[in-house]
């Protein structure tokens, strides 16, 4: 199982980077325990069309050619809000299948039709719009919690 987020822009220096690679970083030395190699990070800049529909699917576009067969998650404010647990468990069930996935993080203006379309799971991390940077992170930390659930480690107390 390979596990990929996909991303539209680039982490801001600084206070958000340094929260990101510390739950990558997290996620990686866990992971290893499971068999699960090194989070992947595939960053794309936000096109530059004249329209919200023309960025999206120009986006969308360059976002599904990076693809290489993996399971496609869209993180999507309409997407499914689950519990930590209930994202352990698809993960999990990803592992288990040994299915390469990739979380797919859209530009300013959201996700087009044809990646909406391609993705097998749409996931929300809740009903807020959130910075691009920080639902990265959060991810990221979901995906650590994920490992350390699956390995009984006492991080997760929810």
């Amino acid at each position: 199982m390979k596990v990929s987020i996909l991303a539209v822009g680039r982490l801001k220096s600084g206070a958000e980077q340094t929260q990101f690679n510390r739950y990558f970083d997290l996620f990686n030395a866990s992971a290893r325990n499971l068999r699960i190699p090194p989070l992947g990070i595939v960053e794309i800049g936000e096109s530059r069309a004249a329209t919200p529909e023309e960025r999206k699917e120009d986006e969308a576009a360059e976002l599904l050619a990076k693809l290489g067969g993996q399971r496609l998650i869209a993180l999507d404010e309409a997407g499914k809000e689950v519990t930590s647990y209930e994202f352990t468990a698809m993960f999990s069930r990803l592992r288990d299948e040994a299915l390469d996935v990739a979380f797919v993080i859209g530009g300013p203006d959201g996700h087009g039709d044809a990646l909406k379309a391609a993705a097998h799971f749409q996931l929300s991390l809740g009903r807020m719009t959130l910075p691009h940077g920080l639902a990265r992170i959060i991810l990221t930390e979901q995906l650590y919690r994920a490992v350390t659930i699956m390995q009984g480690h006492p991080y997760h107390r929810g």
